[in-house]
């Protein structure tokens, strides 16, 4: 018996310790923090814009209408880092240049938006601000720390659909060269734009976000709900960058997150508004804050006109999902407000993907006060 007791107990542990073994291999191949103590299992490469004659032009140009392909590499890999900044004197070039990502020979990018939006400067200019995954640093410095694992291929593209040269585009792409397969359910990122200029309120007629016919109002279903995300297959949700341009006066963020998970006809996860879903409180005080998974990095005043950016990503815990997903958000409680809304939202999935939204044209992409009416809107078109 006492054998038995002996053997089953070494059984379990070597169990134990193979399945303890699988997960942290799993683990560290979309870790981008490496384990400093243990030796690199892969190969470091990098692309990047410099000078092929040993000079200092370390820089790319982009005539309008032309792509700029920053990433042609052969798999199995992981890109872990991307960094760029670009001299374009055209205004809203961050609008205008637009960044696709393509895994594995695909044909529809699993990634597609506005240069800006995906670094998070969803309002066509720049701002300084620092998470766990993406910032823009002083002075103009783009960079992303998501973990892109690709089993064959990747392409990234960027294409300046501006009307004049993007003179100085520069970047730096380091990724891991593995020398075996990566895992076969290897999730692979995503990221897609979408915006609303306007979301388009249910009424004009209210003075103030406190009316009784805005707070009576009920939405449980979602029901004219701005969308971040509809995506098709198995994955999870990461996180989400949004800029806000109000077209009317007053806090914009009396809205609730609401996400759909495999089809719900209501939603299984629903926020208290706003400024919660991004981790702050009470339309975020007086001043932006930008921390490693949230933040509210530029803060506008409650009045249309205001400009205001916030993120937050999942990390402590992904939202998956065997089937679909539709992330949402009221704008305004129950969708009475009219502002712009501009965002990307970030994902993990098997492959294929559903094909993206239609990219809106560049001049639809540039942010303008809408003739919505309600409070204040006639007052800011006026300026």
């Amino acid at each position: 018996m006492k054998y038995f007791v002996s053997a089953l107990s070494g059984l379990l542990f070597m169990l134990s310790l193979v399945l303890t073994q699988g997960v942290a291999q799993a683990q560290d191949l979309t870790r981008w923090q490496a384990n400093l103590t243990q030796p690199q299992s892969y190969v470091l490469k990098r692309v990047s814009s410099t000078d092929p004659t040993g000079g200092n032009a370390d820089f790319r140009f982009i005539e309008p209408g032309a792509t700029l392909t920053v990433l042609d590499a052969d798999g199995p890999a992981e890109l872990t880092h991307i960094w760029f900044t670009v001299y374009d004197p055209e205004p809203y070039h961050l609008k205008r240049l637009v960044l696709r990502m393509y895994w594995d020979g695909e044909s529809s990018p699993s990634v597609e938006a506005p240069l800006g939006d995906f670094f998070g400067l969803g309002l066509g200019d720049y701002h300084v601000w620092e998470s766990e995954l993406l910032s823009v640093a002083n002075e103009r410095a783009l960079n992303s720390f998501f973990p892109m694992p690709f089993q064959k291929h990747a392409r990234i593209t960027v294409t300046n659909e501006g009307k004049q040269k993007a003179p100085s585009f520069y970047y730096n792409l380091d990724y891991r060269a593995y020398s075996k397969p990566l895992p076969p359910d290897t999730l692979y990122f995503h990221a897609q734009f979408r915006q609303a200029q306007p979301n388009a309120g249910w009424t004009k007629k209210w003075e103030s976000n406190g009316d009784p016919a805005v707070e009576d109002k009920k939405n449980l279903t979602g029901e004219g709900n701005y969308l971040w995300l509809a995506a098709i297959g198995q994955g999870h949700f990461v996180g989400i960058t949004m800029s806000v341009l109000q077209n009317q006066d007053g806090w914009w963020g009396e809205g609730d997150d609401m996400f759909f998970i495999d089809g719900e006809s209501r939603p299984s996860i629903i926020g208290t508004g706003s400024e919660d879903y991004f981790l702050g409180a009470w339309d975020f005080g007086q001043s932006g804050f930008s921390h490693f998974l949230h933040g509210a990095p530029v803060k506008g005043e409650e009045r249309a006109g205001s400009r205001s950016s916030v993120y937050r990503f999942h990390l402590d815990s992904p939202i998956p999902f065997t089937k679909s997903i539709r992330a949402t958000i009221e704008h305004g409680h129950a969708n009475h407000r009219s502002d712009n809304y501009y965002s990307v939202a970030y994902w993990y999935q098997t492959e294929p993907h559903a094909e993206p939204p239609l990219l809106p044209a560049v001049d639809q992409r540039i942010p303008k006060l809408q003739p919505v009416g309600g409070p204040g809107n006639a007052g800011a078109l006026s300026h």
